[in-house]
């Protein structure tokens, strides 16, 4: 593969439906390949299983092109210049899979592209964050319980806290029946030792084969047991999915 092309699986223009941006119109770009494999994960992204990209034609068209992956850096850009120049956007969210793996990628689009970069990350890839951190503007990070993951990734997330603090900065919890106590205070803990002004979203789960929905009463005890030790903590569930979007 040239050194410019990348596997995508995924342009679209469509509504953010989580976090702090929800309701935003945002051109995404989902990137091939993860390094967590998380039980509430809705996206197939295991690298080279794409042979082919779906790019959208038109900004909220749903009708799609079938690109054979890997593109060339100008066919990506030539798309998303489209979808931008069709509707007002507010950002380009860089998703995936984990778009850190693509860590060249977003310094070329950053360089080419005059939009703000989103970035929405499982927040472990401390070091390639490092390497782009001035290519980013904003960064929605999600702090990853070992229930989910089945590992603990405290020091990965201490340590991405630490840079990512250069930027516009939510983290990101996502809250299921598994979910416990213990983990979710040390998360709390991690937040506040670290990053003690930070907005924080606590996301319950969309249900799947893997996991169960938090309970009404767990969510918000979780969220009043945060509160106590962080100052802007808000409940907000995929939206896009309520909505039918993308």
């Amino acid at each position: 593969m040239p050194p410019d092309d990348e596997s995508i699986i995924e342009i679209f223009s469509s509504i953010q439906g989580e976090g702090k941006y929800v309701g935003c119109r945002q051109v995404f770009v989902r990137g091939e390949g993860c390094n967590l494999h998380c039980s509430y994960c809705d996206t197939s992204c295991e690298p080279h299983e794409h042979s082919i990209c779906m790019v959208e034609t038109h900004a909220g068209s749903r009708k799609f092109d079938r690109l054979k992956n890997p593109l060339s850096m100008d066919a990506i850009m030539r798309r998303i210049r489209l979808l931008l120049d069709e509707v007002p956007h507010q950002a380009i969210s860089l998703t995936g899979g984990e778009p850190l793996l693509h860590a060249g990628f977003i310094r070329e689009l950053s360089a080419d592209i005059s939009m703000p970069l989103f970035l929405d990350t499982n927040g472990t890839l401390y070091r390639e964050l490092g390497d782009v951190i001035d290519c980013i503007d904003m960064i929605s990070m999600d702090i990853k319980l070992p229930s989910a993951t089945g590992r603990e990734l405290w020091e990965e997330h201490k340590r991405f806290l630490m840079v990512a603090m250069e930027r516009e900065l939510y983290v990101k919890i996502v809250l299921a029946a598994e979910t416990t106590q213990v983990e979710f205070r040390r998360a709390i803990d991690l937040l506040a030792g670290t990053v003690p002004n930070v907005l924080l979203i606590l996301q319950p789960v969309t249900p799947n084969e893997k996991c169960r929905a938090a309970s009404p009463e767990k969510v918000l005890n979780y969220q009043a047991y945060a509160l106590q030790y962080l100052k802007d903590v808000r409940v907000i569930p995929q939206t896009h999915k309520l909505m039918g979007q993308l």
